[in-house]
């Protein structure tokens, strides 16, 4: 049996806290990370839950979103993600993990915060493919500001709300011509959209935002037979938290979980796989959490 269907300890699966103390520039990579995200690499088996379907993931060159194209690409999905110009080799990588299960892959650089290029984005998959069955919101920016609303300069801001919420709500309405019923939107929202830190004010706004666009979309479309969810993980060992987080934050990330300890991307990956399967198709307006055990509404 593989590790994926073995019964094992959620709380010793992975390492603990503390890490090692570590930073690195914004965006960051999984390759610098001590210890290395596991995105599923050795441990997804996929069961042709996705077969035939395309999906566009944004952020999918390292964490979620490398795990989610990974999944997706196993339970036979092709998949067209995009990344930063400066996260090519992530998403050399994810390419390679993609093409590796037997799929096809579309990689596109460039900047959610422009509208043309959400649209350019869509039209690009759709071309290649042929279509689009599943959108995933993955991509968000963030940056820790430890002296709270008065250092969030007006730049930091503008760039939190145009990545994760101008960018959802661009590429979201760029896709929805090409979507049909039986088609998913997923979204990745956050605990942080109802228990927000203190030092994440700004990114803690648009994980709320997305929860209610989740919800009122999901609304405006059902009766089209398209499906609206979100994911809300709690903390998770991906590349944005050295890149964003003091080294002290780091080595400590994760134990406030009751889990004691940050979800690995490969853990959170099968949220996204379900509410994308046809096994979930009475399942719209909902937000899964995957927490590690802090109770959220």
């Amino acid at each position: 049996m593989s590790d994926q269907y073995t019964p094992r300890n959620p709380v010793e699966q992975y390492p603990t806290p503390p890490a090692p103390e570590q930073s690195q520039p914004h965006p960051g990579s999984g390759r610098g990370m001590r210890p290395e995200p596991d995105h599923g690499e050795e441990s997804y088996r996929g069961s042709d839950r996705l077969s035939g379907r395309v999906a566009l993931i944004t952020g999918g060159d390292s964490g979620i979103g490398r795990a989610v194209a990974l999944a997706f690409a196993r339970e036979g999905a092709d998949v067209a993600f995009c990344h930063l110009p400066e996260e090519r080799d992530d998403a050399e990588e994810t390419t390679r993990l993609v093409t590796g299960s037997g799929r096809r892959v579309l990689a596109v650089a460039g900047d959610l915060r422009e509208e043309t290029f959400c649209a350019s984005l869509v039209d690009r998959c759709v071309e290649m493919f042929g279509g689009l069955d599943v959108l995933v919101n993955n991509a968000a920016y963030q940056m820790s500001q430890p002296d709270g609303l008065v250092a969030i300069s007006t730049e930091q801001f503008d760039r939190v709300m145009r990545t994760n919420l101008y960018g959802m709500f661009w590429l979201t309405r760029a896709a929805l011509p090409h979507l049909h019923a039986g088609a998913s939107i997923i979204n990745t929202a956050s605990v942080q959209a109802y228990k927000p830190s203190p030092h994440l004010l700004d990114y803690a706004m648009t994980k709320a935002a997305i929860v209610a666009f989740t919800q009122g979309l999901a609304m405006q479309l059902a009766p089209d037979g398209i499906r609206v969810n979100a994911v809300a993980p709690g903390p998770v060992w991906t590349p944005l938290i050295p890149a964003t987080m003091d080294e002290e934050k780091v080595a400590h990330f994760g134990e406030q979980s009751p889990l004691g300890r940050a979800a690995q991307p490969a853990e959170v990956a099968p949220a996204y796989v379900f509410l994308a399967s046809q096994e979930a198709s009475y399942i719209t307006a909902e937000i899964v959490n995957a927490t590690g055990g802090t109770p959220l509404p």
